[in-house]
């Protein structure tokens, strides 16, 4: 009995038992949701669409895999978004971890520099539609919007940003299928795919332009990196 009554259960200096449930709560819930939050916030969602496209312009269906595509652009978002991440941290989840402020207000600070990029790549015209489309009155300024507003416009955005990138992608392939389709169509070769024989030209334009580094370069540089 003595024993049991001078066992003690140690949670850190000013911490109850009930902070330290809700803080493992909120934890686990973060890490539950991050694989959402890397689609809907960051500048994963333009990246992958990109990359998408341009293995379709080219002609490829598995080449790079699907792993491949999907592990360069984690890596450019993480690279993107390292200032955002940092801020993030720096003013609301090291506050939080260091007992420094309550929950809710290190969600607020964690959420301010995750909505500041947003907002720097979200159009008005987007914003504006999820606002009617929520009836609420138009906001005096973008400080003012809900975040539910925000994610759902920066989506858009986003996709719509990448279509227009896919779009300049496509066509300097699409000429030379075109080249490729009229070559073959004077020599008589109509029935060999055009798509076949030009594969491997359009392969050795994307290496002699750099186009992997030039494609990772414009989009980093399309966030202001």
């Amino acid at each position: 009995m003595a024993l049991a009554q001078d066992v003690s259960i140690s949670l850190g200096e000013g911490s109850t038992l009930t902070e330290r449930a809700v803080q493992l709560v909120g934890l686990l819930t973060v890490l539950s949701l991050a694989p959402s939050i890397a689609v809907m916030m960051t500048s994963f969602t333009r990246i992958v669409v990109v990359l998408s496209l341009l293995r379709s312009a080219i002609g490829l269906q598995t080449a790079p895999p699907n792993a491949v595509m999907i592990s360069l652009a984690l890596f450019l978002t993480a690279f993107i978004m390292a200032p955002t991440f940092q801020d993030a941290y720096t003013n609301g989840i090291e506050p939080v971890v260091n007992n420094q402020i309550e929950l809710t207000e290190g969600f607020a600070r964690t959420m301010q520099p995750m909505r500041t990029f947003m907002l720097a790549h979200t159009r008005e015209v987007d914003l504006r539609l999820f606002v009617d489309l929520a009836g609420l009155p138009q906001p005096e300024s973008q400080e003012d919007l809900e975040t539910r507003i925000i994610i759902p416009a920066f989506m858009i955005s986003e996709l719509r940003r990448a279509f227009e990138i896919g779009f300049l992608i496509y066509l300097p392939f699409l000429i030379i299928d075109m080249v490729v389709a009229s070559i073959l169509m004077a020599m008589g070769m109509m029935m060999l795919p055009p798509q076949v024989v030009s594969l491997p030209f359009k392969l050795i334009f994307f290496v002699l332009v750099d186009g992997w580094a030039m494609l990772a370069g414009s989009l980093v540089r399309s966030y202001g990196g």
